[in-house]
């Protein structure tokens, strides 16, 4: 899949000092870069994605995966 991913969402909670927050985010199809910087628990809900990390573990997930990114993971989605 190629072209960039547009993506919406909402902030549901923040909490102060670098504490979890949490939120619902819609991409469209396409693909792009990403680094996490901390810890990043993903419900996904609906549709479908492959995410490549770039020490070349594969990841696919689809409706009701659940995947822990852990800090400094960074690959391609």
């Amino acid at each position: 899949l190629e072209g960039a991913s547009h993506s919406t969402g909402r902030l549901v909670h923040k909490g102060s000092n670098n504490q979890p927050e949490s939120g619902i985010w819609v991409c469209t199809p396409g693909r792009w870069r990403l680094a996490i910087p901390r810890d990043e628990l993903c419900h996904f809900v609906a549709g479908r994605a492959t995410y490549r990390s770039d020490d070349g573990e594969v990841i696919e997930v689809s409706a009701a995966t659940v995947v822990m990114f852990p800090a400094g993971w960074a690959g391609e989605c």
